[in-house]
């Protein structure tokens, strides 16, 4: 699997659009959290805080390549998800809603399949975003 070409635009705008992106996903995943129940709800937050990871890596390292920063973003919140196994996650999220939310409180095996997935829309998303427009040929 390759990368698109990038059209450019450099790293400024890259960040503009990455701050852009995890503001979005922060507001869906809250309007998910308030508006939907259950599995649904908390799955699609699983991917969510994904590609809210893959807006911030991108953010950090506006030249990451896509595949590259949907990687990067995918360990991180696979990470976040083992560290649960310790229970400092769980001891954190309880005196702190913000340590909640980032770090969870307790291990689920199917979190980890949800991550790929938000990490895998980050990186769609953004390799979209790239690809350069076919030249018209006159």
């Amino acid at each position: 699997m390759t990368d698109p070409p990038v059209t450019g635009g450099g790293p400024v705008r890259t960040r503009l659009m990455a701050a852009g992106a995890a503001v979005l996903t922060v507001v869906v995943g809250l309007g998910a959290r308030a508006g939907m129940e259950g599995d649904i709800a908390k799955y699609a937050g699983d991917a969510l805080y994904a590609t809210l990871v893959y807006a911030l890596v991108v953010l950090a390292a506006p030249r990451a390549k896509p595949l590259t920063a949907a990687g990067v973003a995918l360990g991180i919140s696979w990470a976040v998800e083992f560290l649960q196994l310790s229970g400092v996650p769980a001891e954190l999220s309880g005196r702190s809603v913000v340590a909640r939310l980032v770090l969870g409180s307790t291990f689920h095996t199917p979190d980890l399949f949800w991550y790929a997935v938000g990490a895998a829309l980050g990186w769609f998303l953004r390799a979209a975003g790239r690809r350069q427009p076919a030249k018209r040929r006159t």
